[in-house]
């Protein structure tokens, strides 16, 4: 059996690796020159761990990752809102360092841009981003990804950090994490109409610069070289996530917003599920309608869910409420 993957990131690794152990020829088309070398760093939830041990390479996420097992929620002035806990513990671990893992067995085509769907192979799996040509192909463009009303400013700085903090505000928030490589990850959101201008580490000292010490630092330490900024998108409900021999995965299929931190393990978990439905079944098109079952409820649930967290840890209504609230639960 031949699969095309279209999109070398996250997902389309994942199941290229799962395909190439079961056999399957797989080709990996990357329209990018080279695997990027520059990326903030993303949880591995329990979930997406137990999906890269399934294709053996969880052990290595985590030999170079940094676990995770609490965290807090903060006011501007350094107050506590909510301490939480991670069931079952999660690794941090950078994107560089997660698809170098992914890719080490996997042969990929660099340069490679594909506009129209492949026709020679047994299953196309779309795995090209939020942007997806395919799935405008298979469902055109009223389908594309929405602006979120958001803007994201992500990096990291020199020196390490034992601490996982989100600082929430009206209308803005500001993480703080550990990452792989001796490294203190952060990343910013702000509510701004889309395509705003960006003045970067200018923009996030003016937006930032009168928050608690520890924001400060991270400012006060911002390489503007290692400073990626873009605007906030997430996917409407799709019909459906298959067509034909064709199947979406990951952002393609279900771009979120970023603050359940579940994007890039959804992904994972898209493509350990996508191939085992194919492994397990001589019948392609049956293999992706089980894969759609299996996927398309769970992830618009995070979608609405990631929208809605966005939502509260930005909004200017209620804090004092929303705050008891947490407190409570946590």
């Amino acid at each position: 059996m031949r699969a095309t993957i279209v999109g070398g990131g996250i997902g389309g690794l994942t199941a290229a690796n799962h395909l190439i152990q079961h056999g399957w020829q797989v080709r990996v088309l990357e329209r990018a020159a080279t695997l990027p070398t520059e990326g903030t760093a993303l949880g591995m939830w329990p979930p997406a761990l137990r999906a890269l041990d399934a294709i053996g390479v969880g052990d290595r996420i985590r030999g170079v990752g940094v676990p995770q097992s609490s965290g807090a929620i903060l006011r501007p002035d350094g107050s506590t809102i909510a301490r939480l806990r991670v069931p079952g513990g999660a690794i941090l671990v950078s994107r560089p360092a997660l698809l170098n893992a992914l890719a080490s067995d996997v042969p990929v085509e660099f340069a490679r841009t594909v506009d129209s769907i492949p026709t020679d192979c047994d299953v196309v799996i779309a795995a090209d981003g939020i942007g997806s040509r395919i799935r405008d192909r298979m469902f055109g463009p009223r389908y594309r990804a929405r602006p979120l009303g958001m803007a994201a400013w992500r990096g990291w700085v020199p020196g390490d950090t034992s601490t996982t903090t989100e600082t929430w505000d009206a209308g803005a928030l500001f993480g703080i994490t550990p990452r792989d490589g001796g490294l203190t990850n952060f990343f910013a959101a702000v509510r701004v109409e889309p395509g705003a201008e960006d003045d970067g580490i200018t923009f996030l000292r003016n937006r930032f610069g009168g928050w608690h010490p520890s924001v400060r630092e991270v400012l006060d330490r911002i390489d503007s070289e290692a400073l990626l900024h873009h605007d906030l998108h997430h996917s409407p409900a799709l019909p459906s996530y298959v067509r034909g021999n064709v199947a979406l995965i990951g952002d393609a299929a279900h771009a979120m917003a970023p603050n359940l931190g579940r994007g890039a393990c959804e992904a994972i978990v898209d493509g350990v599920t996508l191939g085992r439905a194919l492994t397990e079944s001589s019948d392609v098109e049956e293999a992706l309608r089980r894969y759609d079952r299996a996927r398309r409820r769970r992830t618009r649930l995070l979608v609405r869910g990631s929208a809605a967290m966005a939502r509260v840890a930005t909004t200017s209504r209620g804090r004092r409420i929303r705050d008891a609230a947490l407190h409570v639960l946590t």
